[in-house]
């Protein structure tokens, strides 16, 4: 009997999962920390890939068995999407590797009547082109998303963000002021913020996306101000600003969520920003409010988003964050600044927020706001408005 490959086991596992509404990252940090660089390295690239590509995949399934996905069973439709993967994506991979073991997933899972079903269809596969039978699949994005950017941004712009969420997203550093970047790390156009295009983030530097890196300096922290974050974990944007000498306060809704900011050695407190805030009013030079939101623009490396969020939710997503940014104004200081910002693509979670939040509030204007669209600019998408006292 042959046996499964640590890190397709690994991979299925997760897949599995993911199913039952796991998040991959967290699965992938956890359960490739046992395996060497190698294994742990396929299992991100199967774990990953399969979710960015699963239309595409499952469309190939149905077409190379002539039969209806939708009816397989759980672990033979997992098997025949990493095994089409490998097949049809990765180039290293043997295809008789690739086969072999997919089968022997369905085998491990207790399914020994499918292990010739799938076997047939993976022989079947081939790297010929195929016609995708709509933009959808050929995108492999739910078309209400693809329908929102079109509006929003333009088919052009629209297919180039669907296009960058199909990609292994790169690697970006933290390197605070007069501290030296590694060997090989290439400067980009956010101060501090360095690509790191050899592989693991080298021991010592935090990773930190580039379009999160540019989020802080829109904040113009000088030294000795107040500052609040109000939505802080994981910390990374905290960290960032504690980089100028600043007297900051970070805060997060749940005491887990809490401890990995505070975990860091940033003050941090636990509340609930959607409700009135326990500060004095006016209290904060600077407020961060890097909103809860549904993260459509980090699709490349959290691809099981883009088939779990749904419209309404959005409906949802915009009341909290419009709640947190009115009671983050209410706590800052004349004079101040408060940057909102999410990592969000979709309009009713930025400026329809921002829009809904300023109305009736006096003393506050929206000076400027941006996105950051993949496919355009490197990094994760992001949505950010600098808002200031009138």
């Amino acid at each position: 009997m042959p046996s499964l490959s640590p890190a397709r086991r690994v991979a299925f596992d997760i897949l599995t999962l993911v199913e039952d509404g796991a998040h991959s990252t967290d699965l992938l940090h956890e359960r490739t920390a046992a395996l060497d660089g190698r294994d742990a390295g396929l299992a991100t690239e199967l774990v990953l890939g399969v979710l960015r590509r699963q239309p595409q995949l499952d469309y190939l399934a149905g077409h190379f068995s002539r039969r209806d996905p939708a009816h397989f069973d759980l672990e033979v439709l997992l098997a025949l999407r990493l095994g089409i993967y490998q097949m049809r994506y990765l180039e290293r991979i043997p295809p008789h590797a690739a086969i072999s073991e997919s089968v022997e997933m369905v085998r491990r899972a207790r399914n020994r009547s499918a292990t010739g079903f799938v076997n047939a269809i993976l022989r079947k596969v081939t790297r010929e082109d195929v016609r995708w039978p709509g933009r959808a699949v050929e995108l492999c994005m739910p078309q209400w998303i693809l329908r929102s950017w079109e509006e929003a941004y333009g088919e052009d712009a629209a297919t180039a963000i669907a296009q960058a969420a199909l990609e292994a997203p790169e690697t970006y550093l933290r390197v605070p002021a007069g501290a030296s970047a590694p060997e090989g790390a290439d400067a980009t156009a956010v101060p501090g913020c360095w690509r790191w295009p050899k592989g693991p983030a080298p021991e010592g530097f935090r990773v930190q996306d580039i379009g999160s890196q540019s989020i802080v300096p829109l904040l113009g922290l000088e030294p000795g101000q107040r500052f609040l974050d109000l939505c802080a974990a994981p910390g990374g944007k905290s960290l960032q600003a504690a980089e100028t000498p600043i007297r900051g306060v970070a805060s997060d809704r749940t005491l887990a969520r809490a401890r990995d900011v505070a975990a860091q050695g940033v003050p941090t407190v636990v509340l609930d920003g959607t409700r009135p805030l326990p500060f004095p009013v006016g209290l904060f030079d600077r407020i961060l409010v890097d909103a809860p939101c549904s993260g459509t623009g980090t699709l490349a490396r959290n691809p099981e988003i883009r088939w779990r969020i749904q419209p309404e939710d959005l409906d949802n997503l915009h009341e909290r964050q419009v709640k947190l940014l009115r009671n983050a104004l209410k706590c800052a200081a004349p004079g101040g600044r408060v940057v909102y910002s999410t990592c969000s693509l979709e309009r009713r979670e930025n400026e329809e927020t921002v829009a809904e939040a300023l109305q009736g509030v006096t003393g506050w204007r929206l000076e400027r706001s941006h996105y950051r669209l993949p496919g355009s600019e490197p990094g994760d998408g992001f949505f950010a408005a600098v808002i200031t006292s009138t």
